[in-house]
Parts: C-alpha cells; sequence; structure tokens
C-alpha cells in the first residue's frame, strides 16, 4: 500500500531529461541571455535591480540613464541626496521609496564596506532595498554564480510550462534550482525572464511561434 501511494505520488517539474532539453531549446534561441538592465559595474547593477521592483526595464534605463550620470558611484549618489534621486527616477513606480533606499543602500556600502559593493549573498542583502531577488540577479549577471532570480515572468514559465509549477517564488526557485541541470543554471534566470517578455506572454502566450512548445504542458495552447 505504501509503495503504491509513493508511485502514484507525482513528482513536481521537469526530469531531468525533459528539462536539459527545455533549456537547450532556449539557449540555441539565445545563445548569450543577459539582464536588459543597462550598467557599468556591480553599484549601478544593484542601484538598477532596485529600482526595478514594479517597473519595467525599458523605464528604468531611461530614468538611471540621467542619474547614473550624475552619480555613478556611493559617494556621488550621496552627494547628489534623496531629492537629486528623486528628480531622476519620478517615472518609475515607488519614485519616493526607491529613492531613500538609493540613498541609504549607498550610505552603508561606505559605511560598512569602505565604498565598495560587496559580493555576498548575506552582505547584499543587509543593503536596504535589496532583497532575495535582487541579491540573485547582482550575485549572476557580475559575480556568475549559479543563481535563478525569480520574478513575475520565471514564476509564470515556470508554472505555465509544467518546469516547476510552485504556489510561491521561494518555493519555485527552489524546485529550479532542483530540476534544472548544472550545465544550464548559469543562464537559466535570464533565459525563462526573457522567454516570459517575448513569447510566454501573461494574457496570450505566442504558442505557435514558442521553441518549446512540444514540451510545455499548458493545455491552453494558442493556436490550437
Amino acid at each position: 500500500m505504501a509503495q503504491a501511494k509513493k508511485r502514484a505520488k507525482r513528482i513536481k517539474g521537469f526530469p531531468p531529461e525533459k528539462a536539459a532539453e527545455l533549456y537547450r531549446r532556449l539557449a540555441h534561441e539565445r545563445p548569450d541571455p543577459k539582464t536588459e538592465l543597462e550598467y557599468t559595474d556591480p553599484f549601478t547593477l544593484v542601484v538598477a535591480v532596485a529600482l526595478s521592483a514594479q517597473a519595467t526595464d525599458v523605464s528604468v534605463n531611461k530614468a538611471t540613464k540621467g542619474l547614473f550620470r550624475a552619480a555613478n558611484t556611493p559617494a556621488k549618489m550621496v552627494k547628489l541626496g534623496e531629492q537629486g534621486v528623486a528628480e531622476h527616477i519620478r517615472t518609475i513606480g515607488l519614485w519616493r521609496n526607491k529613492a531613500k533606499n538609493v540613498i541609504a543602500l549607498s550610505q552603508m556600502i561606505i559605511d560598512r564596506f569602505g565604498g565598495e559593493t560587496p559580493r555576498t549573498r548575506e552582505d547584499l542583502e543587509a543593503l536596504p532595498g535589496v532583497g532575495h531577488k535582487t541579491a540573485s540577479v547582482v550575485l549572476n549577471e557580475v559575480y556568475g554564480e549559479a543563481t535563478i532570480a525569480v520574478d513575475t515572468h520565471v514564476f509564470r514559465v515556470s508554472n505555465r510550462t509544467g518546469l516547476a509549477p510552485e504556489t510561491t517564488p521561494d518555493k519555485v526557485e527552489k524546485l529550479l534550482l532542483e530540476v534544472t541541470p548544472d550545465k544550464y543554471k548559469r543562464g537559466a534566470h535570464h533565459w525563462l525572464i526573457l522567454h516570459g517578455r517575448y513569447t510566454c506572454l501573461a494574457r496570450k502566450p505566442g504558442c505557435p511561434e514558442c521553441v518549446i512548445r512540444e514540451l510545455c504542458e499548458y493545455q491552453a495552447k494558442t493556436g490550437e
């Protein structure tokens, strides 16, 4: 009886061979995936990712073009001040609170880390306005670590395809790390984001042109 129940219990997520094929196809479509946020170093990436919460990368890039021209180091950012930061980022959501966080994280980098942006998850997450997802993006993009940051696109694609179906971003991240082959973990975060941004759209997924269509377990595919 116990063995029967064990067999009946479905293991979540794609099996290794199927997950590998999904990533192989996404990698073929986008061989060099990377963030679409514009930055020049770890500090400017931390700021850009912190600003991107509830905002598009396009809107953040427009805002940071002038911001980073005025202040591209923690010291310059603190000197610019909260009001100065706010003037540059008024076009993105939650700009008042984000301006406070940018100044606070810049000051902490100066006070606690000698002006150098930290490179460990613990230290990054200690910065005001920098959570688990932001730290994962920085660790992946700048330092090449095999982290997977789960934003709305990654969450949607993981659940819709059946790759890593779970109820919360944290659970999706954990499952993705389990089902994603090691050779694809470095790029997984970017492939899933870009696929969700340009193909597996929220309201109407582009199933006819999707490179992983045959692997996807979504029942209501468009174009059927």
